[in-house]
């Protein structure tokens, strides 16, 4: 059986691919519309960077922090894109927060990452002490 630590560096480096691979999709979509590229705020840019850092840290944070701190870290970190990518994916759209409601391919990544962050935190949150001394 592989190890908890490796198993969930691996989900994490699933989500990031998924992230990446969207993100990709809407700069061509983006690419396509003129002016679009200046309408982007800074601030969004920001936001967006930190949103992806924190997947690309934790595939570090579960290979190399000890159990007891790793295993909070997955339940914070994973709760917390679930709730970001959540929202932002389903919920502002349907408010009409500047966003039209998602092409069916975004809804599609959205679902795998959301399913994927979820299972992150419920395998953190029934990771045993026993496990992270593997």
């Amino acid at each position: 059986m592989r190890d908890i630590k490796e198993r969930l560096s691996l989900l994490w480096i699933f989500v990031l691919m998924n992230y990446l691979y969207a993100d990709i999709h809407a700069l061509f979509d983006i690419a396509g519309r003129p002016g679009a590229f200046e309408s982007l705020a800074p601030g969004l840019l920001m936001g967006s960077a930190v949103f992806m850092e924190i997947p690309i840290a934790m595939i570090l944070v579960c290979r190399l922090v000890p159990f007891r701190a790793n295993r909070l870290a997955n339940i914070i970190a994973g709760a917390l894109v679930t709730l970001i990518n959540g929202f932002l994916t389903f919920v502002a759209p349907l408010l009409g927060w500047g966003h039209p409601p998602a092409y069916p391919e975004y809804l599609l990544y959205a679902t795998i990452e959301t399913v994927c962050t979820l299972y992150i935190v419920w395998r953190a949150w029934t990771w045993s002490r026993v496990e992270g001394s593997n």
